[in-house]
């Protein structure tokens, strides 16, 4: 259909700086206190009007290379679809949409990239229909959809409680530089939290109630040794125990003189701490030699869920 408008939203990708996690709770879920920092490798969606109610989901050749489109899911299960329609629910709009989605962050990879797809999802949307939904009523959608959705709505950094949803802000005073190492495969965050659960069966665990004063003082400060000795992840030994090669490569990246490797969120993808923008240049340059895979170099904080174009044309034949 010629002519029709389209948005264009970009939402954030996110590495846990800190990952603290309870036992199982009654309603299957786990309570955790987290510090998330949004950096900057963003999912795009493209949402396009349509002149029925249908939605429709494809992937843009502009996607990263792991992003298989004959793997991709097109179905009603896609996060992207899901948060068009729950944002379609809760306003009661009848509209439709055509959704692309450009993928760059890793698939199944610790990093929050379905919930980046539906946080733009909802933000293009949001603007295509022009439903006038505010990022705080955004978030309440989000929040139906998964955790990390409405964090990947805000970006920045911020302190995570419940199961990730119940968000405090933190103000950073400078950016912190990441050497992300993607893996060649997922994991399913179920299976890392099934997992953490049998190593640690006859452990006492208690539910987290809050982060770590020092790693948040690390974080807002930039000061790299200090967030280097405070970083955490609980589900790093889940992840390890599924794809033992995790490892090996943290220990690789540190001999290489990362200041501190971990795994982001439930994995595979691994973080390594920079001293400054040059120094992970420089740490991306022998990780790739050394371990022949493609590095990226990041940064945080990145700002949240916004719309980047919006295209508005005649409608003509």
């Amino acid at each position: 259909m010629i002519g029709l408008r389209s948005v264009v939203a970009r939402a954030p990708g996110k590495i846990n700086v800190s990952l603290e996690v309870g036992p199982p709770r009654e309603d299957g879920y786990h309570s955790v206190a987290t510090i998330y920092l949004a950096v900057n490798l963003f999912e795009d969606i493209r949402a396009s009007e349509r002149m029925d109610t249908e939605f429709t989901i494809s992937l843009s050749p502009d996607s990263a290379p792991f992003a298989d489109p004959e793997t991709f899911p097109i179905g009603p299960e896609n996060l992207v679809i899901r948060a068009a329609a729950e944002l379609r629910a809760y306003t009661g709009v009848k509209a439709g949409a055509d959704l692309e989605v450009t993928k760059r962050v890793p698939i199944a990879g610790g990093m929050g990239g379905g919930s980046a797809d539906a946080a733009a999802a909802l933000v293009a949307c949001n603007a295509l229909w022009e439903t006038g939904l505010n990022r705080e009523e955004l978030a309440i959608v989000g929040a139906r959809l998964g955790a990390d959705v409405p964090f990947a709505l805000y970006g920045g950094a911020a302190v995570g409680l419940g199961v990730g949803d119940q968000l405090s802000p933190l103000l950073l005073r400078n950016a912190t530089h990441w050497v992300l190492v993607p893996a060649s495969y997922g994991l399913s965050t179920p299976e890392v939290y099934r997992t953490l659960d049998k190593l640690r069966a006859e452990q006492d665990v208690e539910a987290p109630t809050n982060v770590d004063v020092d790693t948040v003082h690390a974080l807002v400060a930039a000061n790299v040794e200090s967030l280097a000795l405070n970083v955490r992840n609980d589900m790093e030994q889940a992840a390890i125990h599924l794809a033992p090669e995790i490892a090996t490569v943290i220990a690789t990246g540190e001999k290489l003189g990362a200041a501190r490797g971990i795994v982001s969120g439930s994995g595979p993808t691994i973080a390594f701490l920079a001293e400054d923008k040059d120094h992970a240049e420089q740490l991306r340059t022998l990780i790739n030699e050394e371990l022949d895979v493609d590095a990226l170099v990041v940064h945080g904080p990145a700002n949240g869920a916004a719309v980047v174009h919006h295209h508005s044309a005649f409608r003509g034949n």
